[in-house]
Order: structure tokens, then sequence, then C-alpha cells
């Protein structure tokens, strides 16, 4: 078996397309929170967060890939909650202390850097000879 310096990680030209479509949903996402342009930011939260979701599971086979795709999942999670929580105006409002519910936002988050030092600092080191794609 070749080792990892030569050998590639492919993608089919399907998942590619699904990858920029993915992009081009969640820019229009994030152009509609810039703008508040409420119909739009709450109807590409869905398709933007299917396709992450999709691309994980694609993914799946290569555990660099699935971690930083169920990161990039959770990131679209946390970025579309807080979102939410202004188009809503409920952002602000107190949860616990000075807690307000947009920084609830930071689970979802801390989840994804949860999965990545899980990655990083557990996965990675004990499966040195797993084909990484980054």
């Amino acid at each position: 078996m070749a080792d990892q310096e030569e050998q590639l990680y492919r993608i089919p030209i399907k998942y590619r397309r699904m990858e920029n479509l993915h992009i081009v949903f969640w820019l229009f996402k994030d152009i509609a929170w810039c703008m508040v342009w409420e119909p739009l930011g709450l109807a590409m939260i869905l398709p933007t967060l299917i396709i992450a979701i999709v691309i994980a599971w694609r993914t799946r086979q290569y555990m660099s890939e699935l971690c930083h795709n169920l990161a990039v999942v959770c990131w679209i999670f946390a970025n579309s909650y807080w979102m939410v929580s202004e188009f809503f105006v409920f952002d602000s409002y107190p949860v616990w202390g000075d807690y307000s519910f947009k920084d609830l936002s930071i689970i979802p988050f801390a989840a994804g850097i949860l999965i990545l030092a899980f990655y990083y600092i557990w996965y990675k080191p004990r499966h040195k000879e797993a084909v990484e794609t980054m």
C-alpha cells in the first residue's frame, strides 16, 4: 500500500457541486442576517444545515473529514440560532445571570470545538496510519 504522501483523496463531481451549492446557501443566509432580511435568512437555514449534514455523512469513512464537517454542522447550527434570536428579538433577554439567549449559541459552538479536540487530541495521535485529508 502506498504511503500517505502518494494517496489521493478524490471528491466525486456531484459531491463537489453539492459543496459549492452549500457555500451559496450559507452566503445567502449570512447576507440576509447582515441585511436583516428575515424571510430569506430563515429560508436558508434548512438547506444550509441539511447539506452540511449530508456532506458530513458522505465523508464519514475519513475521521478527519467527518470531525471537521461535524464541526461545520455545529457552527451553522449555532450561527443560525444566533441569527434567529436576533430576528425575533429575544437575543438580549436574560437566561441566567449576565447570560442572554444569544449566549446560548456557545453550546453548539463549543460542541464543534469538542469534536475537533477529540480528533486532534485523542483520535489522531492514536491512529497515525489513518489517511488524513487535510
